[in-house]
């Protein structure tokens, strides 16, 4: 017991920052200096380039003396915008100083896209800009696919955005390998023809899975790549939830691409829109599981756009009626769709109090038009 205790007590020691000063800046930050000195150090009025006296006041938000570390940050917080620009743009900038800094002035758009062009900016101030609600800082985040790659954490981070837009999803999965095909139609863009995704055996899936998860695939492997039709009980499917919950957001979508109906089936609920959208990409997708997923309403808004924008998905009547009757299909789309289904469904959606007021309203004008009420 008196171990673990130690264990957990160095767990929630600070992480220790090295800073590298000037003699003339490490006077005001030395723990020998006089209280005095440090205090008046952290008003901010130092006479040092403006990396260094943002440096400074980051070191005095860790002093002993209260009145130091209150002082100190009151200075960061009124940085001029001259002084703040320069130390978010600076190369020699300290990572933990710019993470500082991006909580400080997370509201702040134009400073958080000066800092996100910040090289030094380290991976885990990356995967926090990358959850904040600047569009234009989320578009560059997502094309930095070196960090990408290094950190998956990014990728979550930017799944769970809400501004991370459509052509930002695509343009993050045609990086991992999970194209749009060419059946996909993308709104306000120029349509672009893609090749269909080689068909993908499972020997070379079960090879796939093995080389992501290592030695251990094994039998999970087997479960993953069993075959549609196949039923699974509750324990199984409980510990495949429990192996896939323990994946990180790469693993996942690439397992989208290579597992079976089954992982397919929670892949497609993740909270992560990036998850979602893998799976509902996945070469080994069947028909009926898009009729149920176009109904089904514990799925994020992203799966059902990317179903109504497949035309050769939507020549389906039936992906077309669960569309249209689908509450978390956006509106435009399911009023879309209405105009495809025949008259017994309409007159049904009409009198229905499980879809939305326009989608009822609508069903009754065409019936109205057509003189069958």
């Amino acid at each position: 017991m008196a171990q673990q205790d130690q264990l957990e007590a160095q767990e929630r020691q600070p992480e220790k920052i090295r800073l590298v000063l000037s003699p003339q800046a490490e006077r005001y930050v030395r723990r020998d200096a006089p209280v005095e000195a440090r205090r008046m150090a952290a008003g901010g009025a130092l006479p040092l380039r403006p990396v260094e006296l943002a440096t400074v006041l980051f070191a005095l938000l860790h002093d002993d003396d209260h009145e130091v570390k209150t002082r100190a940050k009151e200075s960061l917080e009124q940085l001029p915008d001259s002084v703040a620009e320069t130390v978010l743009g600076a190369s020699e900038t300290h990572p933990s100083v710019l993470g500082y800094m991006a909580h400080l002035f997370k509201d702040d758009g134009s400073r958080m896209e000066r800092l996100v062009l910040n090289a030094s900016c380290d991976d885990r101030t990356l995967v926090y800009l990358a959850s904040l609600p600047h569009r234009r800082v989320v578009d560059i985040v997502a094309n930095n696919q070196q960090r990408m790659l290094r950190a998956p954490e990014i990728v979550e981070a930017l799944g769970q955005n809400p501004l991370t837009g459509r052509a930002t999803i695509d343009r993050i999965l045609g990086f991992l390998g999970v194209e749009r095909p060419s059946s996909e139609v993308v709104p306000d863009e120029a349509e672009v023809e893609l090749d269909d995704p080689d068909e993908i055996t499972d020997e070379a899936a079960r090879a796939a899975l093995e080389r992501l998860l290592g030695g251990d695939a094994g039998e999970f492997a087997d479960e993953l790549l069993q075959d549609a039709d196949e039923e699974i009980d509750e324990e199984e499917e409980g510990s495949l939830l429990s192996q896939i919950s323990g994946m990180n957001i790469m693993q996942k979508i690439k397992l989208a691409r290579i597992g079976g109906k089954e992982a397919r089936g929670i892949l497609i609920r993740d909270r992560n829109k990036l998850v979602a959208s893998a799976t509902i990409r996945s070469p080994k997708i069947t028909e009926n599981e898009i009729e149920a997923l176009a109904k089904a309403r514990n799925v994020c808004d992203e799966v059902l756009r990317i179903i109504s924008s497949n035309r050769e998905w939507t020549r389906n009547y039936q992906v077309k009626f669960g569309l249209a009757t689908n509450p978390k299909c956006p509106t435009p789309t399911a009023l879309k769709f209405l105009n495809y289904l025949q008259e017994r469904d309409l007159r049904s959606i009409m009198k229905s109090k499980d879809v939305p007021t326009p989608v009822s309203t609508h069903a009754r004008r065409i019936l109205q038009k057509k003189g069958k009420i």
